[in-house]
């Protein structure tokens, strides 16, 4: 992008639209390089460039506080790469409790999945009676730091 362009050829370059590079503005991703005198924003190839950081970064799960964080880390050169290193492997930790939790949640849906026959009144289904049940017979995290364990099939199958 040579010539400066309007926020709605932007957004529509970007695949965004023009309220998300108004938002992204107001909190302080990106910015116009002028204003015509009808006061239309004017961006640049910059912000062309950010739009694109900013989009790969949210595919990697970082929020968008987080991007405006690395943004200014990477805005100034004299900055040590060990900060981006540093909320990169944060996120990465983030992910891994992530990916964790939805393996637990995965095992406990399983082992109640099992228990079901999948025929017969609602009245004995063993998923509905664990998702009933006081304590959550289908845990999903640890409790009080240790790991709760899922009994076989808590209703009887009919």
């Amino acid at each position: 992008m040579q010539t400066p362009v309007t926020i709605g050829r932007l957004a529509r370059e970007a695949g965004l639209a023009a309220e998300t590079l108004r938002y992204y503005e107001r909190i302080g991703l990106i910015q116009p390089v002028q204003r015509t005198r009808s006061n239309y924003r004017l961006y640049d190839g910059e912000a062309e460039s950010r739009l694109r950081f900013i989009r790969r970064a949210q595919n990697l799960g970082f929020s968008l506080a987080e991007v405006k964080e690395l943004l200014d880390i990477g805005s100034r050169v004299e900055n040590d790469m060990g900060e981006v290193k540093a909320l990169t492997e944060q996120k990465l930790a983030e992910i891994d409790f992530k990916i964790a939790d939805l393996q637990r949640m995965r095992t406990a849906l399983a082992q109640q999945t099992e228990c079901c026959p999948g025929h017969g009144s609602v009245a004995n289904c063993p998923i509905l009676a664990s998702l009933t049940d006081a304590e959550g017979a289908m845990p999903v995290r640890e409790r009080g730091g240790r790991r709760v364990s899922q009994p076989p099939c808590t209703v009887a199958q009919s």
